[in-house]
């Protein structure tokens, strides 16, 4: 699929190619089964739940029974395959993809477009933003552009990538006043998509961004460090970060679609930030006001 580009609010961004897939010519079964012993579940386990028997189940991983159409969807459904390793396994079958992948900038998705750049936008002055299964921004609201004041102009180069923007040491790594705890949140966060999903290019974007710099630990006789001014919720750790000369506090919250049928959508995410503290929200109403 090409790249292609759409405007949310002042923000030009990319649309391009997502994800991986597993390779289809190892057949339907190895790869159901390659499936169903990531999801830890037992053949037995998986008959039941998809209204059919061990037996069947073992022949359909040996090659020795050819799965249904519907019989693939239903166990995908139930190891709880993505939207797009879904159609690999159908191809993998024999039948043609069942779930389409719609560039982002097509007049089908005009409505999906219209409504999600609506309410990023009407999250402001809190940042907000859109990211597909690579982590790669298609749509973002003023409230991030804020935050990337002073980021390295190579980084901003379309696609902008949220993964390389946080963490590169000529991003927004420098500002951000825990970044320890934060690199290891969003680490392990990839490791867990990367689980879900298999995809190769999000192992490749995850290898790039854990091997720069990791900030030092903190020596054990280490004087502690700056306090924030407000008390920082326990619930959720947060995002601290420098701006102007003051420290920003946030929490990030990621939506995704439900039953989603296109492979596009199945792979947007929406992040939004939510001050953690009340000098954060003061501060960011003010930039807008």
């Amino acid at each position: 699929m090409t790249s292609a580009a759409y405007t949310s609010g002042s923000v030009s961004v990319s649309a391009g190619a997502r994800g991986g897939v597993p390779a289809a010519d190892q057949g339907v079964g190895p790869l159901l089964r390659g499936w169903r012993e990531q999801r830890r579940v037992s053949q037995l386990e998986l008959a039941l739940r998809a209204g059919s028997s061990a037996r069947h189940i073992s022949f359909i991983e040996t090659g020795r029974s050819r799965p249904s159409e519907e019989m693939v969807l239903r166990l995908a459904e139930h190891l709880d395959v993505p939207v797009r390793d879904r159609n690999s396994l159908l191809l993998a079958a024999g039948y043609a993809p069942h779930y389409p992948e719609t560039p982002l900038d097509d007049p089908a998705l005009d409505a999906l477009r219209e409504g999600v750049e609506r309410l990023i936008q009407g999250y402001e002055p809190y940042p907000a933003l859109v990211v597909d299964a690579t982590y790669n921004v298609v749509a973002a609201n003023r409230g991030i552009l804020m935050l990337l004041g002073g980021v390295d102009e190579k980084l901003l180069a379309p696609p902008l990538n949220a993964m390389r923007l946080t963490l590169h040491p000529e991003g927004l790594a420098p500002r951000i006043r825990n970044l320890r705890e934060w690199r290891g949140h969003l680490l392990a966060q990839m490791e867990r998509d990367i689980a879900l999903r298999r995809s190769q290019p999000l192992r490749a974007l995850y290898e790039e961004v854990a091997a720069y710099p990791a900030p030092p630990a903190a020596p054990l006789d280490a004087p502690p460090g700056e306090e924030p001014a407000e008390p920082v919720p326990s619930f959720a750790l947060p995002m601290r970060i420098e701006h102007e000369g003051r420290v920003l506090s946030f929490i990030s919250s990621i939506s995704t679609f439900n039953t989603p049928m296109d492979v596009t959508v199945a792979e947007l995410a929406i992040e939004t930030l939510l001050p953690a503290d009340p000098a954060t929200a003061k501060y960011l109403r003010s930039l807008m006001s």
